[in-house]
């Protein structure tokens, strides 16, 4: 287990938000969907040789899935079976638990947890004046930390770097998406630098 083990650890220093974007009218609230929860961890797994694998098992009364990690080396890791009973067992209803479960498995297997959009939105009511306020950044701190992105020279320092230039951001969605862009520019040009060596 030691590739794995040490790749899933340098993985999971890269993983993303996973962002309340989709809207439950029931609940008048925002949450993570699926996509949303892959988006956070994808890029950084396969970064670092891990395909995410959700299997399912057969059961009559809802889903039975697990979240595996596959390394290039070979070596897996499976998190263990969880089970969701369906509300309705018709078509719709098991592919809703479906989407569920594998939401649900995945951000334990993560460890990663849904966070707002917007820091200052409270998405368990509907206030629209929350809502329209404008988050108080600094335009020329954010600056310097796209700039300190930019320089960094190893994985490490650019997950802190990204971290303390995504808490800048204040909730602005502008420049969280202008940090997340730098971070992946940095990657990319790191990845350019090593095949050049």
């Amino acid at each position: 287990m030691k590739n794995i083990a040490t790749a899933l650890v340098k993985a999971q220093k890269a993983f993303e938000p996973a962002f309340k974007k989709a809207n439950n009218p029931q609940f008048r609230s925002k949450y993570a969907d699926l996509g949303a929860c892959i988006d956070a961890v994808k890029e950084a797994l396969n970064d670092n040789g891990i395909y995410l694998l959700q299997k399912n098992y057969d059961c009559d009364d809802g889903v039975k899935l697990e979240t595996i990690f596959v390394h290039e080396s070979g070596e897996m890791l499976e998190t263990g079976i969880v089970h969701f009973p369906a509300n309705k067992h018709d078509p719709q209803g098991f592919a809703s638990c479906l989407t569920y479960a594998r939401r649900y498995s995945l951000m334990s297997a993560c460890g990663i947890a849904p966070e707002p959009e917007k820091q200052n939105v409270s998405f368990a009511d509907d206030d629209g004046n929350a809502a329209s306020k404008k988050p108080n950044v600094n335009e020329k701190v954010l600056l310097d930390h796209l700039a300190a992105i930019d320089a960094t020279s190893n994985s490490e320092e650019l997950n802190l770097a990204f971290t303390d230039a995504f808490k800048a951001c204040n909730g602005d969605q502008v420049w969280q998406a202008k940090v997340m862009a730098a971070k992946k520019t940095r990657v990319v040009r790191a990845k350019k630098e090593k095949d050049n060596v």
